[in-house]
C-alpha cells in the first residue's frame, strides 16, 4: 500500500503528489513559452528592423520555437517511458510518436543554427564613427543592455557614453561599449553550449528508449549511458549556474525547470528498466517451478 500525505481532512499518496509535482514542472515549462515569445518579439524589432521575412523566423524567435519543439519532444518522452505500455507503442502509435519527434527534431536543429547566427552576428562589429551619441536620441540606434535586450538612447545613456569607444553590431541599428559586448557574447555563448548539450543528452536518452523498447537495454549499458550523462548533466548546472549570475532570471529559471523535468525522464527509464528486468526474471523462474512440480 502507497503511503499518504495527510493535511486535516485530506489525503494524497505520495505517488499521486509526484505526480501532480511533475506535471506542474512542466506546465510552467509551457508558461515559459509566453515569456519567450515576448523578448524574442522584441529583440526582432531591433535586429531585424527591416522586418522578420518568413525566412528568418526560426532566427528571429528562436528560444520561442526551441521551446516549444523541447517541451512536445519532452511530452514525447513521458508518453514513451512511463504512461503507454511496450506494447502500445506499436503501428500507428509508433508511426505517430516517431513523425512528431522527427518534426521536433527538425526544429530543435534549426533552433542551434538560429542560436549561432546568433553569435555570430554579436561576433560581427566595426567602430562606431558617430561621436556625438547624443545625437541618436530619438532615432532607431538602440543599445546592449543585456543579450536579446535593446534600450532606447537616452539622455542620461548617451552622456555615459561620452568619451568611451564604442562599437555597432554590422547591419543593425545596435551600439555598445567593449565590455558589455563581451558579456553578451558570453551568454550566447553558454546559449550554444547549452543547446548542443542538450542534443548529446537526448541522443543518449533515444538510444536508451530504443533498446528498452527491444529488450536490449543491459546494466552494463545503463553504467555506460549513466557515466556520460552525468559529464553532460554537469556542463547543463554549469549552464543553469552562469545564466543565475550573468544572465536573466528567466533564462536561469527555465534551465532548472529542464533539468528537473528531465530528471523525472531519467528516473521513468530507470523504474521502466527495472520493471522489464523483474518480468524476465519472472519468466525464466515460472517454468522452472512447473517442472519440478
Amino acid at each position: 500500500m502507497s503511503k499518504t500525505i495527510k493535511i486535516k481532512n485530506f489525503s494524497i499518496s505520495k505517488s499521486t503528489a509526484f505526480q501532480v509535482f511533475k506535471y506542474t514542472i512542466y506546465l510552467l515549462i509551457a508558461y515559459d513559452i509566453y515569456h519567450f515569445f515576448i523578448e524574442d518579439y522584441a529583440a526582432s524589432n531591433q535586429t531585424y528592423a527591416g522586418g522578420v521575412s518568413p525566412i528568418q523566423i526560426i532566427e528571429a524567435f528562436t528560444a520561442t520555437i526551441d521551446t516549444i519543439a523541447w517541451l512536445i519532444l519532452l511530452l514525447l518522452f513521458e508518453l514513451e517511458t512511463y504512461i503507454l505500455e511496450d506494447e502500445q507503442i506499436k503501428g500507428k502509435v509508433k508511426l505517430g510518436i516517431n513523425t512528431l519527434r522527427a518534426l521536433c527534431y527538425t526544429f530543435i536543429v534549426y533552433s542551434l543554427y538560429g542560436f549561432i547566427a546568433k553569435f555570430n552576428l554579436l561576433h560581427t562589429t566595426a567602430p562606431f564613427l558617430i561621436q556625438d551619441t547624443c545625437s541618436l536620441i530619438g532615432s532607431n540606434f538602440t543599445y546592449i543592455k543585456e543579450i536579446d535586450k535593446y534600450w532606447p538612447i537616452t539622455k542620461e545613456i548617451c552622456q555615459g557614453f561620452a568619451n568611451i569607444p564604442l562599437l555597432q553590431i554590422v547591419g543593425t541599428q545596435i551600439i555598445t561599449d567593449h565590455p558589455q559586448l563581451i558579456e553578451a557574447q558570453r551568454l550566447s555563448t553558454v546559449e550554444v553550449t547549452n543547446s548542443i548539450t542538450w542534443l548529446l543528452v537526448v541522443f543518449i536518452l533515444e538510444v536508451e528508449v530504443f533498446l528498452q523498447l527491444r529488450g536490449k537495454l543491459t546494466e552494463r549499458k545503463i553504467k555506460l549511458s549513466k557515466w556520460i550523462k552525468s559529464v553532460l548533466y554537469a556542463v547543463l548546472f554549469l549552464v543553469a549556474g552562469y545564466w543565475g549570475v550573468k544572465g536573466g532570471l528567466l533564462d536561469f529559471r527555465d534551465a532548472f525547470l529542464w533539468l528537473v523535468a528531465f530528471w523525472f525522464i531519467e528516473m521513468n527509464i530507470f523504474k521502466w528498466s527495472e520493471e522489464t528486468t523483474q518480468a524476465k526474471a519472472s519468466s525464466k523462474v515460472t517454468p522452472v517451478k512447473e517442472a519440478n512440480k
